[in-house]
C-alpha cells in the first residue's frame, strides 16, 4: 500500500513542477513588451586625441609587435 502512495505523491509532485514552470514562462512572456526585440544600442569608439602617435612613440614593443600606450584626457 506505501508503494502506491509514494507513486502518487511522485506524481502529484511531478504535475506541480510542470505546472509551475509552464506558469513562469507564460508569466514571464507576458512581461516582456510585445513587438521586435531591439539589441543594446553601443556608443560610438571615441576617436583619439591628436599628437597620440608621438605619446606613444617612446613605448617598446613586445615580442609580437604591440605596444601598450596609456595617456589621460579631458
Amino acid at each position: 500500500m506505501s508503494g502506491r502512495r509514494w507513486r502518487w505523491v511522485l506524481l502529484v509532485w511531478a504535475a506541480l513542477v510542470v505546472v509551475a514552470g509552464g506558469l513562469t514562462l507564460w508569466l514571464q512572456d507576458s512581461d516582456e513588451p510585445s513587438g521586435p526585440r531591439v539589441g543594446e544600442r553601443a556608443t560610438p569608439t571615441p576617436s583619439l586625441p591628436q599628437g597620440w602617435q608621438t605619446a606613444c612613440s617612446r613605448s617598446s614593443p613586445d615580442e609580437k609587435g604591440r605596444t601598450l600606450c596609456f595617456f589621460r584626457t579631458r
